[in-house]
């Protein structure tokens, strides 16, 4: 049994850091020079250690992107696992979804936005894609509902409306700073007001 394992899985490091704090600067890292052209010496040099250091944390630079993309497609998969409202109806279930995204969107944004850049150049990579893929079908499987009972206009391919309004969520990542005048919750009221005005029936 390894160390991590004895610690319940959680790699404690060198006094003064913990694999938290490595992985939050390595996604900065990633986001901005791309994770391909990351090396462990760029890692190191922005944590201020070595690269042997890094390595109490992680095994390696995948390791680093594996937690990375679990704790965005976690948060997302969370989501589709809470059960729905007994009785409710497709659209309300929808539009919980839709708001449970953009919260998990504004909670890990550094972890989404680099869930949202991958090339799928690694088989690591292009199983976090197809998880997302599965993701979206299920929200598509939602909209094909509403339709059907009527809650939303039937005239849009379920697949087109599900890419319109994820099209919509995801660019949030680009413009959308925390801590700022626009709340999480006001962020997500508009977008869905925006989205919903265009997809229900009248």
């Amino acid at each position: 049994m390894s160390q991590a394992d004895k610690d319940g899985g959680i790699r404690r490091g060198r006094p003064g850091y913990d694999q938290e704090t490595v992985l939050r600067v390595a996604v900065e890292a990633f986001n901005q020079h791309g994770y391909e052209a990351t090396s462990m010496g760029v890692l190191a040099e922005n944590l201020g250690i070595s690269k042997s250091a890094i390595y109490h944390h992680v095994a390696s630079k995948e390791e680093l992107l594996e937690l990375a993309l679990e704790e965005a497609l976690g948060g997302l998969e969370a989501i589709l696992k809470t059960p729905a409202e007994p009785g409710g109806l497709p659209v309300d279930r929808l539009e919980y979804v839709l708001r449970e995204t953009i919260a998990v969107l504004v909670a890990k944004l550094p972890y989404v936005t680099l869930l949202l850049r991958l090339r799928g150049n690694t088989e690591m990579e292009r199983g976090a894609l197809a998880r997302r893929r599965e993701f979206d079908r299920q929200v598509s499987a939602l909209v094909a509902a509403a339709q059907a009972d009527g809650s939303l206009r039937n005239d849009i391919d379920p697949r087109t409306a599900e890419r319109l309004l994820y099209g919509t969520i995801n660019s949030i990542v680009e413009w959308y700073r925390p801590g700022g005048p626009l709340t999480a919750q006001k962020l997500a009221d508009d977008v869905i007001a925006m989205l919903f005005g265009g997809l229900r029936q009248g």
